[in-house]
């Protein structure tokens, strides 16, 4: 019965210690992507915040013509949602908190009488929200932990031709803001139409724009080229900054995975000391009762 015991105990603590090297593994390999994308976030930055400058130049060189570009609508009847969120699991609560977000924000619109449309990035978004009776009007998978600027120009060319023909009147994205590797958050902003005060940087807000400038072509024109590329650039920094998140939970669920690996191992070994020593106990008493019969018998 102990031999039996002990055959177990070992086989559950070789099991233990092939899904801590995996672990691990993927620990390693979540923190090196980090930095990666930490890097790109910092890349990128530069493009957005003059990107925003532009637009919010062109805006008030010709308030007329952004009128539906920009500012919040006073009543929105049609509504799209785009949820970002990744294309694998096992990275703590970093799907299920961008998921949540998402489904609570699509209930929310509903019970103002909004009709929302739900646009997800990410595989585990989609089977997320059918399961719960939500229709998903468009998927995009493959690229969550690796985006690349085409795969925004993709995803802002969906949500901008429902904008343009007037199927919606106001886009909104629930994604997850990367603070620093030790602070991530769900945020849900306004894409469409763009806000302006909300994207102006600090200097430019705080003590308006200053010097005069000179717009090749028209601003009204300018507005309308300039519109899906700076939603282009809204939907890649929020695939950038879930990137990033993805990898920094992934880290931590995978470091917090294999102490508890550590953990279990030490204590189904000191079981299977205990096991051992208890088989050997039985055995010395065992021939020591033999013996001590023989002897007895003679």
């Amino acid at each position: 019965m102990a031999g039996g015991q002990e055959r177990t105990l070992r086989r559950r603590i070789k099991t233990v210690q092939a899904t801590r090297k995996i672990t691990k593994a993927m620990e390693l390999i979540a923190a090196s992507q980090i930095t990666r994308s930490q890097a790109r976030l910092s890349a990128n930055r530069g493009y957005r915040d003059g990107m925003r400058r532009i637009v919010l130049e062109a805006a008030q060189a010709d308030s007329t013509a952004a009128r539906h570009l920009l500012g919040t609508p006073e009543r929105v009847e049609r509504a799209l949602v785009l949820v970002v969120a990744g294309d694998r699991g096992l990275s703590g609560a970093y799907n299920a908190s961008v998921l949540r977000a998402g489904e609570h924000l699509v209930g929310s619109l509903r019970a103002q009488g909004t009709t929302a449309r739900l646009v997800v990035v990410g595989k585990k978004a989609a089977p997320y929200y059918r399961f719960r009776g939500l229709s998903v009007e468009r998927s995009f998978v493959g690229f969550a932990d690796r985006p690349t600027f085409a795969d925004a120009r993709d995803v802002a060319a969906h949500v901008a031709a429902s904008f343009v023909e007037g199927d919606v009147q106001q886009v909104l994205l629930v994604s997850t803001r990367f603070h620093s590797a030790g602070s991530q958050s769900v945020a849900t902003v306004q894409l469409l139409p763009l806000v302006v005060d909300a994207t102006a940087a600090p200097s430019e807000a705080s003590a308006g724009l200053r010097g005069y400038t000179e717009f090749e072509p028209e601003p009204e024109r300018l507005l309308r080229e300039l519109t899906p590329r700076a939603l282009e650039s809204e939907i890649f920094r929020a695939l950038l900054e879930g990137a990033a998140s993805f990898h920094t939970s992934q880290q931590r669920a995978m470091a917090a995975a294999t102490d508890n690996a550590d953990e279990l191992g030490q204590t189904l070994t000191r079981i299977m000391n205990r096991a051992r020593q208890d088989s050997i106990t039985t055995e010395i008493m065992e021939i020591v009762g033999g013996a001590e019969a023989l002897r007895t018998g003679k």
